[in-house]
């Protein structure tokens, strides 16, 4: 069960980071995203966001279903 709970954690953090990096940089930090074609529009930017945030509570529920095994 562990280890069945590990693997979803880690799919989970990757599509994690990959969510988090497809987001469109809102005050262009290092001068990089922001201008290009791929999933523009705020429809994109609610689904992107909505997703993130889906991802980021079952990340969170695995984490602690982790640390109380």
């Amino acid at each position: 069960m562990l280890s069945f709970i590990l693997v979803i954690h880690l799919i989970i953090a990757i599509v994690l980071i990959v969510l988090v990096l497809l987001q469109r940089s809102e005050g262009g930090g290092l001068g990089i995203g922001g201008s290009g074609d791929f999933m523009s529009g705020r429809a994109a930017g609610n689904v992107l966001s909505r997703l993130t945030a889906i991802f980021a509570t079952i990340f969170f529920i695995t984490s602690l279903s982790l640390a109380l095994l």
